[in-house]
């Protein structure tokens, strides 16, 4: 088993420890502080410990929630790069996607230049942005176009069609997608079977997503926020 899936299932166990365990671990760490600091006067070597220790747990809980957001919110996605998280590869003009540990394949892309996480989804029939995401990269509603419906966890919405001049990851280049502009989903976008369907194949392999474009274009580095 390699580092990858190491962390990947590190990924899922993480994702899996309640807020309120976290919360619970934090209060002790920090009574642990403050008994410390009053048995410092009596025991001095004993009060440094219980205080250094207090600190120590707390970097660790901190560190933990900090990589907790990462695999759940896209938006944390630069909290931790530096710890292993999947990066998407370019061999051959293909783009091998990791699975991320939260049991889904993510790409960090760039929509009109402005960097972007998507999730991967072969059950949405088009690309989904965020509202907030269509703000930063300048997206807006098509005039005249008829609001879709979409169907998200706070019920159905209206999403505004829109068109994205060029959506880029990996070796990877779209131009002229057209998308939704989905309000109430968060901060979460969405790679649709719109752009899937304009590559050459895409598949599963080895616990990777290949993607392979008909005309694979140079990598480019997007941080994927």
């Amino acid at each position: 088993m390699d580092f990858a899936q190491l962390w990947a299932q590190f990924g899922e166990w993480l994702t899996e420890v309640p807020q309120s365990g976290l919360l619970l671990a934090a209060l002790v760490a920090m009574l642990l502080g403050v008994a410390g600091s009053f048995v410092v006067r009596r025991l001095p070597v004993l009060g440094r410990l219980m205080r250094s220790g207090s600190t120590v747990a707390l970097m660790a809980i901190l560190t933990l929630v900090i990589i907790q957001l990462g695999r759940i919110d896209p938006r944390f996605d630069l909290a931790v790069p530096e710890l292993g998280l999947p990066k998407q590869v370019v061999e051959g003009g293909e783009t091998h996607v990791p699975l991320a540990g939260d049991g889904h394949y993510w790409v960090r892309a760039t929509i009109n230049g402005t960097p972007a996480a998507f999730l991967v989804d072969t059950g949405a029939t088009i690309t989904a942005v965020s509202t907030e995401t269509a703000e930063r990269a300048g997206l807006e509603p098509r005039a005249g176009g008829i609001p879709v419906r979409m169907q998200t966890a706070n019920g159905s919405v209206a999403a505004e069609l829109t068109s994205i001049d060029e959506l880029r990851f990996g070796s990877v280049a779209a131009r002229g997608l057209d998308a939704v502009i989905a309000p109430n989903i968060g901060p979460t976008n969405v790679l649709g079977m719109n752009l899937l369907s304009r590559l050459a194949s895409w598949r599963v392999e080895n616990g990777e997503l290949v993607l392979v474009p008909h005309h694979p274009q140079p990598a480019i580095e997007a941080s994927g926020r």
